[in-house]
């Protein structure tokens, strides 16, 4: 079993890479993709992390305890007609110049955003600080949902929901939007950095099937190589529409709790609500369309 959408403490998620290494040993996956929201500073910690008990394993006994692959990968925040939409990275050279030099320029518009944000939640009263929010939450990409739990910390809020439906979602008076790419551009970020781009939960972006099938369509033209269709919260005809749309556009499938720890609470790693199960034969195919790459481009 695999998990192919996951998120540490390097975003918005509550477990270290770390840490997740060591569930996904305790939850017997045998691979996972890292793949936090717009940063790749966690990839380092878990891969070495996975290195070093692969290593020690081999050293104790005769047969390795099951050490998951960790893959290295990336979630992507883009807008499509004024719709956010997810691309996820996997396999992706994170060390490549132009892709690191995308991520410092994305960071540095989050930090102005996160500013203006908090100069605006500071005239309704709260003290709020973007070294305040740094603080509370180190070696983390700041995001609204870190926004959320401050506010719930410092009782300016009673829930979660509340904060985002009073202060920080998208139609509220104090949400500042980031500067985002487009879907396509995405895409070829992620193909440029020698990844499988995949484009993420598409059922949760409530489009109409025309709109979906055009917005799949003109990624498949970018280079688009995946779609997620098999999800957390999918119902079953879910998963059968993006089947069609997989199968329409030659599209590789693949597969993910979107795992944040307890900020989706009831929520696990590797099988979602209960019900989430992805087959080392989803990853075997989109591996194999990795390799495939990587020897197109040494040609």
């Amino acid at each position: 079993m695999v998990d192919l959408h996951v998120h540490s403490t390097r975003s918005d998620g509550t477990y270290t890479p770390t840490q997740l290494v060591d569930y996904a040993i305790e939850k017997s996956l045998s691979a996972f993709a890292l793949t936090d929201h717009d940063t790749v500073d966690g990839l380092e910690e878990a891969i070495s992390y996975a290195a070093l008990l692969r290593q020690q394993a081999g050293k104790r006994i005769s047969q390795p305890a099951l050490i998951p692959e960790v893959i290295p990968g990336i979630e992507l925040s883009t807008e499509y007609q004024g719709k956010d939409v997810h691309i996820v990275g996997l396999y992706i050279d994170y060390h490549d110049a132009r892709f690191q030099e995308y991520l410092r320029h994305f960071v540095a518009s989050r930090e102005e955003r996160n500013h203006k944000m908090c100069a605006l939640l500071q005239e309704a009263g709260m003290e709020i600080s973007y070294e305040a929010l740094q603080s509370t939450f180190p070696d983390s990409v700041i995001t609204r949902a870190h926004y959320a739990k401050y506010m719930l910390m410092q009782g300016y809020v009673k829930s979660i929901a509340e904060a985002f439906d009073r202060y920080v979602g998208d139609h509220c008076p104090y949400f500042v939007p980031r500067e985002k790419v487009t879907p396509a551009q995405a895409v070829s970020l992620i193909r440029e950095a020698g990844g499988i781009p995949v484009l993420a939960h598409p059922i949760l972006y409530h489009m109409s099937d025309a709109r979906l099938d055009a917005l799949t369509g003109e990624l498949k033209e970018a280079g688009l190589i995946g779609i997620e269709a098999i999800y957390s919260t999918y119902h079953a005809c879910d998963e059968r529409q993006i089947r069609r749309l997989a199968a329409k556009y030659d599209l590789l499938i693949s597969g993910g709790s979107d795992f944040h720890g307890d900020n989706k609470p009831g929520l696990d790693l590797g099988t979602g609500y209960g019900r989430l199960y992805i087959p080392e034969e989803v990853l075997d195919r989109l591996r194999l369309a990795h390799e495939e790459l990587v020897e197109q481009k040494i040609r």
